[in-house]
């Protein structure tokens, strides 16, 4: 996630109260909340409690008198670093202290009140699936809502929505119950599968595609998130969220897990994103037939770029400046489709084992006259993702994609490598779920099961083969990039822990 806080307002208190300046925090440059300085401060004040001072970032002095324009610029930058380095602790930035601050933040920015409404979640096919849920609910309660369940009579009360108000405090015993109105539970799917599926923001085109903005974080609620765009266009899709095929087994064990990844591949492949030649589209035809979902997916598995991710069209200094890419990510790679003068369709794959680290940069053009000022308009926001890659023995390159979607990609990057280190020490991906003490599992009474799609249509004739850029990497000519522009507004820096030094040989 990239944190920012790239602009200030002055907004006037309630009831006529005095002003004040209010900081806009963006995540992945769209805007989540409006807070104030002693919002702020009373966030650091609370995980100080928790964890301490010596764990925490320096947090900007309170000042005796008001803030001068130059001051309020001083404190915007301090503030954003603070955000960021918060986040990205491992321990502050997962903390429910955190995470909650940003919540609340952004429902009281939105305005929003708490109440019980039907939010719209589509399956990878678009097929609609309608659930009931809080405008408060976070990501983890609309996929899966966990409603606290006692033993004991109640001295508080609490609302929840499907079963009213109930006690929520001296209980003998605690335990949670999966809602029958989260997502999870609308379709059946078995609480040790959730984990291997995620909520994403998307931003439905033209063409009916999806454009993948980003994944729904734990700090953020889905039902604000979305509306707060205010457009049609953007949606909530749920979508398998691991990389490596091998975990499929454990999905496909499943009826409704083996729909959901059935009806995904379908879907990627009408829409081109997995690459299929003539003859793999028949057989795949073929075992859409039969209703053979098994061994279509098997097939599938063995076909280029199933299970990417791919993003819109933008542009890379690979292997040469400003150069049309396509950019996918998945199974430990990023991979740049791209076309050069008087050639045919190529691909270049970037393994991330093989990324030093990489960062994303964002920076705001100037506005005519070359000058900027505290309160400053600011202009379109222009992202990047930059890379250190080992091209060969002892020789690094940065990489550059300018890209919209540059964040998205840096996050697909960070998964694929906490991925990568959770199998090599031997951990899995499974979500550890909450013990229960008691009951049954409720289910919806309104189940609804995951349709199947149709079947594949002939292959688009003007869909070209493609050829791998270089059997080598380092035989390609590069030019020299040298490190990634510092005019940036803000930036994160992720060293990747599953780099591997690495030889010609293994290129």
């Amino acid at each position: 996630m990239h944190f920012s806080i790239p602009e200030t307002e002055s907004r006037s208190g309630d009831s006529g109260g005095s002003a004040y300046v209010a900081y806009n925090i963006h995540v992945n440059g769209v805007l989540h909340c409006r807070v104030r300085y002693s919002q702020l401060l009373g966030l650091h004040e609370q995980l100080r409690k928790e964890y301490g001072a010596n764990v925490l970032p320096a947090f900007p002095p309170k000042k005796l008198f008001s803030l001068t324009p130059a001051e309020v610029e001083q404190r915007r930058e301090q503030l954003e670093k603070y955000m960021q380095a918060v986040r990205q602790d491992p321990l502050l930035g997962s903390s429910e202290t955190f995470n909650s601050f940003l919540r609340r933040a952004q429902q009281e920015t939105q305005q929003v009140p708490t109440e019980e409404v039907s939010l719209e979640v589509l399956l990878s096919n678009g097929q609609k699936v309608l659930v009931n849920v809080l405008t408060s609910d976070q990501t983890e309660d609309v996929l899966e809502v966990r409603h606290l369940c006692c033993t004991a009579p109640p001295s508080r009360h609490l609302r929840v929505p499907g079963f009213g108000v109930i006690g929520t405090s001296q209980y003998d015993e605690l335990y949670f119950l999966p809602s029958p109105k989260a997502v999870a539970a609308k379709l059946d799917l078995p609480d040790d599968l959730i984990g291997y599926f995620s909520l994403f923001l998307v931003r439905e085109k033209e063409d009916g595609t999806f454009s993948f903005v980003r994944k729904l974080q734990e700090f953020e609620l889905p039902y604000v998130s979305v509306t707060s765009l205010r457009s049609q266009e953007y949606k909530i899709v749920l979508r398998k969220s691991y990389w490596d095929s091998a975990y499929d087994d454990d999905v496909m064990e499943n009826r409704v897990g083996l729909n959901l990844l059935y009806a995904q591949t379908v879907s990627d492949i009408e829409r081109g994103w997995i690459l299929v030649t003539k003859e793999q589209h028949r057989q795949l035809k073929s075992l859409q037939e039969k209703v053979s979902k098994k061994e279509f997916l098997r097939l599938a598995q063995t076909l280029r770029h199933y299970g990417y991710l791919r993003f819109d069209a933008c542009v890379a200094d690979f292997p040469e400046k400003d150069c049309p890419v396509v950019v996918s990510a998945g199974n430990s790679e990023l991979s740049l489709q791209l076309r050069l003068p008087g050639q045919q369709l190529r691909e270049g794959s970037f393994r991330v084992t093989r990324m030093r680290c990489w960062r994303v940069t964002s920076s705001v053009p100037l506005p005519s006259g070359g000058t900027s000022s505290p309160g400053r308009g600011r202009g379109e926001v222009r992202l990047e993702l930059a890379f250190e890659y080992l091209m060969s023995k002892d020789r690094l390159q940065w990489v550059t994609i300018t890209s919209p979607q540059a964040i998205m990609m840096s996050i697909c990057l960070q998964s694929m490598v906490d991925e990568l280190m959770v199998k090599k020490s031997g951990g899995s991906i499974r979500k550890m779920l909450r013990r229960r003490v008691g009951g049954t599992l409720r289910r919806s009474d309104s189940q609804q099961a995951v349709k199947s799609p149709p079947l594949l249509e002939s292959p688009d004739a003007s869909r070209e083969s493609m050829v791998k850029l270089s059997s080598k990497l380092s035989a390609v000519s590069l030019r020299g990039i040298g490190s990634p522009s510092t005019d940036a507004s803000a930036s994160d820096v992720h060293g990747n822990f599953a780099f591997e030094g690495i030889g010609d040989e293994d290129l």
